[in-house]
C-alpha cells in the first residue's frame, strides 16, 4: 500500500495501428505514506474501504484481453488507488458525486464515514497526480488519432454485487455487464459490438448501475473521431467479494473483450 517506488500510471503498447485504448482507472490499492497519512482510517479500515472500492483485477482483465487480440490494443492503468485522486473526476466538478464526499480528491468512503477531514486541501494531490494523469491520456489519445486516425477508448470498471452506500442510483438494475454510454462518444454501433460481445457473460444492461464514458476534456463532446464505452462487470461473476480472489469467469470476461477489441479495431 505505501511503495513509492511504483509509478502512478502505465501506458502499455500494443500494435502500432491500433485504435483501441483499454483503460483501467481503479484497480490498483497503492497509496503512498504523505497520502497515507491525510487519512484518518487506521489500517484495518482502510484494507477494508479499498476491498470495497477498488475494481479488483480488472488490469489483470485486460492484460488477459490483449494478446487475445487479433491487433492487440493498448492499455492505461492507474497504479494508484483511486483513493490517492479519481481519475474519472474532475478537479472543479459541480456533478452529484461531490455531494458524497466523491470528487477528484475523496473525503468520504463507500459508506459514508470520513475518509479526510473536510478542510483538507486537494491542490497538492490534484498537481501531483490528477493533471500528469489526464495529460498522459490526453497524449495516449492524441497518439492513436495520429497513427490510426481514430481513438476508442474502452474503461474497464468493476462494481460490488449489493449497492454500497454511497451509491446515488443503486436502486437500478444490476445486470452481470453494465455498459455506460456517452451521447457523444458512443457510437450505435460501439454499443451493439459491446452487446454481442459480452452476450456469452449473461445479460448486458445500459447506464445502469453507473452510467457514462470517460473522455479526455481536450476532445470531449468536441472531436467524433474518438468513441468511448465504460464496461462495467459485476464482481461475483469473476472474483469473492469483497476484495477476495478471482475466479474462473475471468477467462470467460477476457475472451468477451478480445470480441469487442476485435470488432471495434475492424
Amino acid at each position: 500500500m505505501t511503495t513509492s517506488a511504483v509509478p502512478s500510471f502505465e501506458l502499455l503498447p500494443g500494435a502500432d495501428d491500433s485504435p483501441v485504448i483499454l483503460h483501467v482507472p481503479h484497480s490498483a490499492r497503492e497509496i503512498p505514506n504523505h497520502v497515507r497519512s491525510q487519512m484518518v482510517l487506521d489500517d484495518a479500515a482502510l484494507e477494508r474501504e479499498l476491498d470495497h472500492i477498488t475494481d479488483a483485477h480488472t488490469a489483470e482483465l485486460a492484460e488477459a484481453a490483449a494478446p487475445l487480440s487479433r491487433v492487440a490494443p493498448w492499455r492505461f492503468v492507474n497504479r494508484f488507488s483511486r483513493l490517492v485522486v479519481d481519475p474519472e473526476r474532475f478537479p472543479d466538478e459541480r456533478e452529484e458525486m461531490l455531494a458524497v464526499g466523491m470528487g477528484a480528491v475523496y473525503t468520504r468512503t463507500t459508506h459514508r464515514e470520513v475518509l479526510r477531514g473536510d478542510d483538507t486541501d486537494p491542490a497538492p494531490l490534484i498537481e501531483r497526480y490528477f493533471r500528469p494523469y489526464a495529460q498522459a491520456m490526453t497524449d495516449a489519445v492524441a497518439g492513436r488519432l495520429a497513427a490510426a486516425g481514430r481513438a476508442v477508448i474502452v474503461d474497464v470498471h468493476s462494481y460490488p454485487t449489493a449497492p454500497l452506500p454511497y451509491e446515488l442510483h443503486g436502486e437500478g438494475p444490476r445486470p452481470p455487464v453494465c455498459l455506460g454510454t456517452d451521447s457523444f462518444h458512443t457510437p450505435p454501433k460501439l454499443l451493439a459490438a459491446a452487446r454481442e460481445a459480452f452476450a456469452v457473460c449473461g445479460e448486458t444492461g445500459l447506464d445502469s448501475p453507473f452510467s457514462g464514458t470517460y473522455v479526455p476534456l481536450d476532445f470531449y463532446g468536441r472531436d467524433p473521431r474518438v468513441s468511448a464505452l465504460m464496461v462495467e462487470i459485476r464482481r461475483d461473476t469473476y472474483m469473492r467479494e469483497p476484495g477476495g480472489p478471482v475466479g474462473p469467469g475471468l477467462d470467460r470476461l477476457a475472451s468477451a473483450l478480445a470480441v469487442l477489441v476485435d470488432a471495434v479495431t475492424g
